[in-house]
Parts: C-alpha cells; structure tokens; sequence
C-alpha cells in the first residue's frame, strides 16, 4: 500500500482570491505533486545533511572555538571542560601492601633497622641498670653494712632494690651457674642475724673489714667468710654449707660447721689518735707510746701464731638450715631474700666496690 502525500500550493494574494471566489470558473486547477516513500525517486529535492568530523580531540571544534551544544530545553550553551586527573600529579601507584612491604609478601627491614632498634633497647635497659646499681651502692655506702644506716637511708636502698627486682635479667639464677658462681662481697644487709657481728664490728678498737660469700655450683657448697681487724692483730672465720636447688631461684642451705683462723699479728701496734667511747672522745698516743718497746716481742708471737692450723667447729644450735631466695642477678650485681633478712652483695672485683 503506498503513501502519498499531496501538497497544494496557490496565492495568498486577498485579490486574487476575491476574483476567484466570484468566478468558481476560472478558479485555477491545484497542480498536484507526490512522491512515494515505496517508490525511489530519482531526484529527491531534499536538504543534505554534512558532517564535519573534528581534526584532533573529542570536541568538535570550529576554528579555535568549541561548537555549541543544545541541551535538551533548546537552548545552546558550551561544552563543560573535561576534568584533570589527579593522578598525574601525584606519584605513579606501586605494588604495595597494608604494611608497606612491595606486596610479594617479602617485609624488607632495610639496612638493619629492626637489628638496631633492638640493639638501641638493649642498651637503654642496660643503662638503666647501671643507673640503678651505683644509686643504690652510692646509698649504702659509709653504712657499715647497713648497721649505721638510718631509717631513711634504708627506705632510699628498699626502693633501688625494688625496682632492681622488678626489672630482673635473669628470673632463673640457679640455672646460669656461670654467673651464679664466684665470691661475692656485701655491701648491705637487713639481716638481724648479723647485728651482734656488726655491733662487734662498730667499736673503737674491733672493726668487720669484709665479708663475703663463695657460691659453687658443681659442689653445691657456699662458704661465708668475714675478716675483723684491730689494732693488734686481724680474725678471720668462716662458715661452711651445703645447698639444694629448690627452684629456678630458691635455694635451701645447710650449714656444716665454723672454721677459725688463727690471728695475724701485726708487726707494729697502729692505734688511732683518738677513739670515741659513749661520746668521749679519747686521746691514745699514750698508749701508743707505751707499746712501741713490745714491737719485739709481738713480732715473735705473730711467727709463733702464723703456723697454727685453723679450729674447726661444729655450728650449734638448731638453726643450722636456711633458705635463699636469688631476686636479682647480673654480672656485676646480687640481690638474695632469705629467712634471715635483704643482702646486697657486688661480685669481688666489680667496678661497684670502687668508689
């Protein structure tokens, strides 16, 4: 079925269609054109339609200016700019994961940085320590041991050796023989077992030069020794026992016996100038003067004494079993609790027994 469409075409002129409408006769015959959307026609009197593709770029261009858009209201307006990306001015993306590793799950360190932030701790730790040792050796030091010390010096020493213990290397002592073992002098104890030993210690002619303690593990012995010194003459004796590993830091100790040496008797009488006696202070170079022609005869007993082999003896009494707790342990340092009270002890040698 074709579709034709008819379009008429005749003057506007109002004359002319006055004289038509009074003489139908010589009204002008409509002059009729089709053409059919089924039938080609050759020569199709139609408006072309050209594109124009843009020389470069997505927008078209005419000239040097943008081609305007018409939106959808019919009204023209220019293009909106495309917007810069960001990327550009940043840096390219990399292959990297969560932690900032190259994301082929290799963690790379970079010159050692996890090896020296542990190495950098370390070291403050130990720094640390070492503040805390000379406080405390610094604390008891003109004690006597502890025996002069007053209440606010020992309260001083109690808090250095709290948080000595709190920051303990070594939690298992009896199990690192090697830094268990060896001689070890005490700088300050609590203890009240040793306050008739230290009171002895305190009088003008009779002073406790040292006292110290030998650990060996293999044989599970400790040997306590202490030297007294007067003017006359110096003492020594020991106690020996054994002990039983109780736990990683406990020991239970056993005494055997006492040993004493015999006196060493010194060749020349050394008094003080003066002694201090119930706060009297009390001039000795008398008496000094009046030793000076024994120095002979004290020369000859000091050979005779020199020879003799120790005296042994049995401890008596009932408390001959103890027991040790190791609260701290390094190598230069020790800290032991015991039924008896705090000891503080430094390793024979340490730069802690030098003031």
């Amino acid at each position: 079925m074709a579709l034709n469409l008819i379009f008429t075409s005749h003057s506007s002129s109002p004359l002319l269609s006055k004289n038509l409408l009074n003489s139908p006769s010589s009204f002008p015959t409509p002059k009729f054109q089709s053409f059919s959307l089924l039938s080609p026609n050759p020569n199709p009197k139609l408006p072309s339609l050209r594109l124009r593709a843009s020389p470069s770029g997505d927008t078209p261009t005419d000239g040097d200016r943008p081609t305007k858009i018409t939106d959808e209201w019919g009204e023209k307006a220019d293009p909106e700019p495309e917007p810069r990306s960001k990327l550009s001015e940043s840096d390219p993306p990399q292959n990297e994961d969560e932690w900032g590793g190259g994301g082929d799950g290799v963690v790379e360190v970079g010159n050692g940085s996890a090896a020296k932030t542990e190495v950098a701790i370390e070291e403050k730790v130990d720094g640390k320590l070492s503040e805390l040792k000379r406080g405390l050796v610094d604390t008891v030091y003109g004690t006597e041991f502890g025996f002069r010390a007053g209440s606010e010096v020992r309260a001083e020493a109690l808090e250095f050796v709290s948080q000595l213990e709190a920051a303990n290397p070594n939690p298992a002592p009896t199990e690192n023989p090697g830094l268990l073992d060896g001689n070890w002098v005490l700088l300050y104890t609590a203890s009240s077992e040793l306050l008739p030993l230290l009171a002895a210690g305190g009088t003008p002619l009779l002073k406790v030069n040292k006292i110290t303690q030998a650990i060996n593990s293999s044989s599970l012995t400790i040997l306590n020794s202490t030297t007294l010194s007067s003017p006359f003459a110096s003492f020594s004796f020991s106690a020996s026992a054994s002990f039983e590993v109780r736990s990683p830091s406990r020991i239970q100790v056993e005494f055997k016996e006492g040993s004493f040496q015999p006196p060493e008797i010194k060749s020349s009488v050394d008094l003080p100038q003066e002694v201090e006696i119930f706060g009297q202070k009390i001039n000795l170079s008398p008496v000094q003067q009046t030793l000076n022609p024994l120095q002979d005869a004290v020369a000859g007993i000091s050979r005779t004494i020199s020879g003799q082999p120790p005296l042994k003896v049995p401890v008596p009494g009932e408390r001959t079993k103890s027991w040790l707790l190791i609260t701290y342990l390094d190598e230069d340092l020790r800290i032991s609790r015991g039924d008896g009270g705090l000891f503080v002890l430094a390793r024979e040698g340490s730069p802690l027994l030098y003031q």
